[in-house]
C-alpha cells in the first residue's frame, strides 16, 4: 500500500492544506488536487455522495500527490469500515465528545486484536482487490490518519482525555457546530463563542496532538497557522464555483448598469 505521506508530514511537525469536496465530482476533485492541495476531504457528513461515487473521486486524484480523506457521517463502525475498504488514507470523525467515543473510533478503524474492524482485505479496493493483501493487513493500522472533530462543549472539556487515546492523530475544531453547541450558531463574534473556541484551541495545543482547523470569519488561515494549527482544511469545491460565479455575475451587472 502507498505510504501515507500526509500522516508522516504531520507527525514530523509539518503543515498541510486540504480542500473540502461536496460536489460529488471527479472533475472538481482532480482540479483541486492538481492545484497542489496536500489532501482532499470527501465529505460524507454533509455532501450527497455515495461510496461508489467516492471511488470516482479517489480515482481522479490518484495521479497526484494529494491524500484522499473522507469525513464519515457519524462515529459508526459500519460506516467507518465501508469507508476504509475504499482505500482512503484518512478519516474524519464528527463530534467526538469523550475519550470513550475516541476509543470507539480507533477500534472501528483497526483489525483485531487492536480493534473490531471486519476483515475482507483479500478482496477490498484498499488492498488492490487482494493483490496487496498481506502488506495491507500488516500496515493499515499504523498507516491510517485519524482525525477527531471537536464540535461540542462536552468535547472541549474532554480534549485532554481524547488526546491521550492511542491512535488519534489530529484534533480538529469544527467552529460551526461548536458555536451551535454554545447556543450561538454562527455567532463567531459573540464573546462566549470566542472564549469556547479559544479554550479548545489552547487545550489541543497543550496536549501535543496535531491541531487541525477550518478558517472562520474571526480565525483566518494566517491566524490558525500563527498559533500552531498544522492541518488547515480551508476552501471547498462548492465555494470555489459559487464565489467565482458570483464574482463574474456581479462584474457583468456592474458593467451593464454603468453602460
Amino acid at each position: 500500500m502507498r505510504d501515507n505521506l500526509l500522516k508522516r508530514r504531520l507527525a514530523a511537525g509539518g503543515r498541510a492544506l486540504g480542500c473540502w469536496l461536496d460536489m460529488v465530482s471527479p472533475l472538481a476533485a482532480e482540479i483541486v488536487a492538481l492545484a497542489g492541495y496536500d489532501c482532499v476531504m470527501i465529505d460524507h457528513e454533509h455532501g450527497p455522495g455515495s461510496l461508489m461515487e467516492a471511488i470516482g473521486q479517489i480515482h481522479a486524484i490518484s495521479g497526484t500527490s494529494a491524500s484522499p480523506l473522507m469525513r464519515v457521517p457519524w462515529n459508526d463502525p459500519v460506516t467507518i469500515k465501508r469507508a476504509l475498504d475504499l482505500g482512503v488514507e484518512g478519516l474524519m470523525i464528527p463530534a467526538v465528545s469523550s475519550a470513550e467515543e475516541a476509543r470507539a473510533a480507533v477500534a472501528a478503524c483497526r483489525y483485531p486484536p487492536a480493534g473490531v474492524r471486519g476483515a475482507a482485505y483479500g478482496a477490498i479496493r484498499a488492498s488492490r482487490y487482494g493483490l496487496d493483501r498481506d502488506d495491507y493487513r500488516e500496515r493499515v493500522n499504523d498507516n491510517l490518519l485519524l482525525i477527531c472533530q471537536i464540535e461540542t462543549l462536552q468535547g472541549v472539556e474532554a480534549i485532554p482525555d481524547i488526546a491521550r487515546v492511542p491512535g488519534v492523530d489530529v484534533l480538529f475544531i469544527g467552529p460551526y457546530d461548536l458555536s451551535g453547541s454554545a447556543g450561538k450558531l454562527g455567532g463567531y463574534d459573540d464573546p462566549g463563542v470566542r472564549q469556547v473556541i479559544d479554550r479548545a484551541e489552547r487545550a489541543i495545543l497543550d496536549s501535543g496532538v496535531c491541531y487541525g482547523g477550518i478558517p472562520s470569519p474571526v480565525r483566518s488561515m494566517a491566524r490558525l497557522l500563527d498559533v500552531g494549527c498544522r492541518l488547515v482544511i480551508a476552501g471547498s469545491d462548492v465555494g470555489f464555483v459559487r464565489n467565482g460565479a458570483l464574482q463574474e455575475v456581479r462584474a457583468f451587472r456592474a458593467l451593464v448598469g454603468a453602460g
